[in-house]
């Protein structure tokens, strides 16, 4: 099994690490996959689009722009994406249904909860470049996260 201290120690030069802001909230605690990044702002359409499609051994991070006035994933979102095989999501953002996203064998990482919804506009963008405080993720990199963090590498760092 892997974590992500012995990952930074194995791959120096291989990790970008994420600072400190993320918090668990779904029932799965350490998650890895291949990246899809969601670039949206208190629009959740993307994440919902996405979680519709098959997403076996993937996760998306999405960049909320750090907004705390609406969550960008609840339990209905969850439901759907744990049914396509998403591994788990990270936001830099909030989520909701907290209590339901605990019981899920679904990765949720925020950097807060908020119980209001977001609004569904059709904005935001899916495999485009993002930067969560300063650290520059594209689709196709790959993410682990667990209790003690969240690493992102350019390559899958389990088969090497």
């Amino acid at each position: 099994m892997w974590c992500t201290p012995d990952l930074c120690d194995e791959n120096p030069n291989d990790v970008f690490v994420l600072p400190p802001m993320f918090q668990s909230f779904g029932g799965k605690k350490a998650f890895c996959g291949k990246v899809v990044t969601v670039k949206c702002f208190e629009d959740n359409s993307r994440v919902k689009e996405l979680a519709a499609t098959d997403g076996q051994g993937c996760v998306m991070v999405v960049d909320g722009g750090g907004s705390t006035r609406a969550a960008l994933i609840g339990d209905l979102i969850a439901e759907n994406a744990v049914k396509n095989g998403w591994q788990g999501i990270i936001i830099n953002g909030c989520c909701r249904d907290v209590h339901e996203l605990k019981t899920m064998n679904f990765g949720v990482f925020a950097i807060a909860t908020f119980p209001v919804k977001s609004t569904r506009k059709g904005a935001g963008e899916i495999n485009t470049d993002i930067d969560i405080a300063g650290v520059k993720i594209s689709s196709s990199m790959w993410v682990y996260a667990d209790e003690t963090g969240v690493v992102v590498a350019n390559k899958n760092l389990l088969n090497a």
